[in-house]
């Protein structure tokens, strides 16, 4: 088989299958898995994969610049955001991340919603200025300009010194095996940093992230409350999720 034509192979499988498994598919075309990973290499430096230990899998969308991501899905980022904004109680502190799905749900928020918000997302924060009700804590640090949030070591003891009663944590990808990703090593200590700090946390991960990984993991399920996505509810990677104990909210 050619290049090309594994090229073609590797990625039909990644479509179908929503993971590559370097070592099956080289017993199934009779070739070596040093082959197969350099079909990798080659792939997930077109941006085309994830890879991961013992072969591939989906790359998630949700790695563009910040302003190009707005732009994606904003429909379902609106319904996964609705969702979540219905849970934060009168009275209550929420923990908001960044992220457009974040901002989304800042936009959602009743005006007269008389509510703590901590966030590291100056964006966030000044989505939030016209709240009267809303008393508003930002957290310093390193500014992350792909998120447009802070992270590093200041932003993470300054989440430390915190607590809340929901946090609403976005991802990149959200996948069975990988788990919930993102694709910055100090985005994903913040964002630990953060959900360690409230009573429950959930995920917003509008359907484009269903099925997908990025580099760097963030939680364990057990260590989240629980999913919010606007992804079809009978979703095979969704099933699966659920195999694992995930309780998963569906928009639709």
């Amino acid at each position: 088989m050619l290049a090309a034509e594994r090229r073609d192979h590797l990625l039909g499988l990644l479509a179908r299958e929503g993971k590559i498994v370097a070592k099956d598919v080289a017993a199934g075309l009779g070739i070596s898995e040093d082959s197969v990973r350099r079909d990798l290499r080659d792939l997930a430096a077109e941006g085309l994969c994830q890879r991961v230990y013992g072969g591939a899998l989906p790359v998630s969308p949700a790695v563009a610049d910040y302003a190009a991501r707005q732009s994606v899905t904003p429909d379902g980022k609106r319904k996964v955001a609705s969702v979540a904004a219905a849970l934060v109680p009168p009275g209550g502190a929420l923990i908001l991340d960044g992220g457009t799905t974040a901002l989304a749900v800042a936009r959602v928020l009743p005006r007269d919603l008389a509510c703590t918000v901590i966030t590291h997302s100056p964006t966030i924060a000044a989505a939030l200025l016209d709240h009267p009700q809303a008393e508003l804590f930002l957290l310093g640090g390193r500014v992350f300009k792909h998120s447009a949030v802070a992270c590093g070591a200041a932003a993470v003891e300054a989440a430390q010194n915190v607590s809340a009663d929901l946090c609403l944590l976005g991802v990149t990808g959200v996948h069975p095996e990988a788990g919930l990703t993102t694709g910055d090593a100090e985005e994903a200590a913040m964002k630990r940093a953060l959900a360690a700090r409230a009573a429950e946390t959930y995920v917003l991960a509008s359907s484009e992230k269903i099925g997908t990984a990025s580099r760097f993991r963030v939680l364990p399920w057990t260590a989240i409350t629980g999913l919010i996505t606007d992804a079809d509810p009978h979703d095979t990677v969704l099933s699966r999720l659920r195999t694992l104990g995930v309780d998963i909210t569906t928009t639709g």
